[in-house]
């Protein structure tokens, strides 16, 4: 008897047919709790670990639910055939799914086990220890660097980058398959030389040769409205499409395969 299929673990969505979050048609599952407070986050109810009411077009809804591994690889498995034929699979997402080590590590074991392809989304903002035990069961490693300087990341996003940068060397060094991702926000990393710093520090990571840029959106204002809190990047425009391609240029001049989007 597999006892890991009875680790219990806190959700607040899964999402079918996602196409942008690692190869092929994917089934994303996302996990409650995050230790960074990103001002852009478009996801603010994975924020907390608690389970949470958030208002939306009037209705009050529950955020947030407690599931065992088993019942998850279960809705997972319903589209084990896409996933045959795209080269697709699960992806872990959140909040960060970290926080909840067990449960994640245990989701990706059961999915492996299965004969599933495996992807987790992540700010490595965890002990390196916990990520490690993680690894082996990892497919598609995608990894967030949203700045190298650590006190704009601190006042941006609550907390610095020392850890998440000394994790991203070691990571590199051990995953499958790592990609960096950055999300793109004006005020915060848009400039070509914030740009470049992040290009620099991933082209010189071993075994990366790709990197995403994720172009800002506003798309998680109403969430934070639903949730009673105030959305901290204000009114902002989404970077246009000749941005970002001089940062995609940017990127690329460091011998890195840059895609826009995930």
């Amino acid at each position: 008897m597999n006892s890991y299929l009875n680790t219990v673990g806190r959700i607040f969505d899964i999402q079918r047919f996602s196409v942008h979050d690692g190869p092929g048609v994917r089934t994303i599952v996302f996990l409650k709790g995050c230790v960074l407070r990103c001002k852009w986050c478009c996801n603010p109810e994975s924020q907390n670990y608690k389970i949470e009411n958030l208002i939306s077009n009037g209705k009050t809804k529950t955020v947030g639910k407690d599931v065992t591994v088993a019942e998850v690889l279960a809705e997972v498995e319903r589209d084990r055939v896409y996933y045959r034929r795209s080269g697709g699979g699960l992806t872990l997402s959140g909040g960060e799914s970290f926080c909840q080590p067990e449960f994640a590590t245990a989701l990706l074991k059961g999915a492996k086990a299965k004969g599933i392809t495996t992807a987790i989304e992540t700010t490595s903002c965890a002990p390196i220890e916990t990520i490690l035990k993680a690894l082996p069961f990892i497919d598609h490693y995608l990894m967030d660097i949203k700045h190298i300087n650590p006190e704009k990341h601190k006042r941006f996003c609550g907390k610095d980058n020392y850890m998440i940068l000394e994790n991203a060397r070691i990571i590199a060094e051990k995953a499958k398959d790592m990609v960096i991702r950055v999300p793109v926000i004006p005020t915060f990393n848009d400039t070509p030389e914030e740009i470049g710093e992040i290009a620099r520090f991933a082209a010189n990571l071993p075994n990366v040769k790709r990197i995403h840029l994720l172009p800002y959106h506003r798309l998680g204002k109403d969430k934070y409205d639903g949730l009673g809190r105030e959305y901290g990047m204000g009114d902002l425009p989404t970077p246009d499409n000749e941005k970002m391609q001089i940062l995609k240029r940017v990127a690329e001049s460091f011998g890195l395969e840059c895609v826009i989007g995930g």
